[in-house]
């Protein structure tokens, strides 16, 4: 049976704002449940109006977090707009990673920087950031979780397609149970998302729903809640690799998917199946009523021999 493809609406949970004068043209995307902002900037060029609109738009809305992705020659532009480069996302554009520049809204210097070439690494030169050191501390952890846990058979793994009500149901369970870590809301624009529940024996059950891009090959893979125990995270190991399994058999070039800095269980499941850190993202995401920083773990796709 083929899955469904989720058609984004104006009830997804993500405002887009658009922006045009003779210097600026901007996309604004709102993500009203973390409270972030990406922009998509249709003009490069450092200007002090584009800067000025993305930040007061950002507090208009009250957004805590903005941040773009671009390609390389664009990184210097955004450093100088005050942006901290914090990572990648390998192979994005299928011949070509993207960069993500991002920026905490109330840390925000009251002026653009000066002129440099200098794109810095990841964090643009903040590799001891509070974020980092936590994100480093987390994986050492998941790491030690999949030494202790070496062996383990993983169990069997049923998937089945969820329509867009099924994955609004289990959304408004996981925010009760304050577990959510998405509402699956759009990461782009004009996106299909398709979403899947996937089951095992002792009554495990996670919702998950990817976003592709076609034109690029690349996907944004979401799970709704982290696993809790030792148990729990053995069969989400085995979801998320039935997961990336159907990803390539979609065609799909690479993946990546955001996780808690803090979260060592869903890290270890994410490691356990070949995804590496490619970005630490201070201040990201909501989970509860918590504001936390993010780990973004990527995954190129290796397609099947033909």
């Amino acid at each position: 049976m083929a899955a469904r493809n989720l058609s984004l609406t104006s009830s997804s949970g993500v405002d887009e704002l658009l922006f045009r004068n003779d210097a600026v043209s901007l996309c604004l995307l709102v993500n009203r449940r973390h409270r972030t902002l990406r922009i998509i900037d249709f003009r490069a060029g450092p200007t002090p109006s584009k800067r000025n609109f993305v930040l007061s738009a950002a507090k208009r809305e009250g957004v805590e977090k903005i941040f773009t992705l671009v390609e390389r020659d664009e990184v210097p532009t955004w450093t100088r707009l005050g942006f901290v480069r914090e990572g990648s996302i390998p192979g994005f554009y299928k011949r070509s990673d993207a960069w993500i520049l991002g920026a905490v809204v109330a840390e925000m210097s009251p002026s653009l920087r000066e002129e440099s070439d200098d794109e810095g690494a990841e964090g643009d030169g903040k590799a001891s950031s509070p974020a980092v050191m936590l994100a480093e501390r987390t994986i050492a952890r998941a790491r030690r979780l999949l030494r202790e846990s070496e062996g383990r058979p993983l169990p069997a793994i049923k998937i089945a397609p969820a329509s867009g009500q099924e994955l609004r149901r289990a959304v408004a369970a996981a925010q009760r149970a304050g577990r959510a870590l998405t509402g699956f809301e759009p990461f782009g624009r004009d996106a299909l998302r398709t979403g899947y529940v996937l089951s095992a024996r002792g009554g495990f059950s996670l919702h998950a729903a990817w976003e592709m891009q076609s034109c690029f090959g690349n996907s944004f893979l979401e799970i709704l809640s982290s696993p809790r125990h030792e148990s729990e995270r053995l069969a989400t190991t085995a979801a998320i690799g039935a997961l990336c399994e159907r990803l390539v058999a979609e065609r799909a070039v690479s993946t990546f998917t955001f996780a808690p800095a803090d979260d060592q269980e869903l890290c270890a499941a994410l490691l356990a199946n070949g995804f590496r850190r490619s970005a630490v993202m201070a201040r990201h995401l909501v989970v509860g009523r918590a504001r936390k920083d993010a780990i973004l773990w990527s995954k190129k796709l290796v397609a099947p021999e033909a």
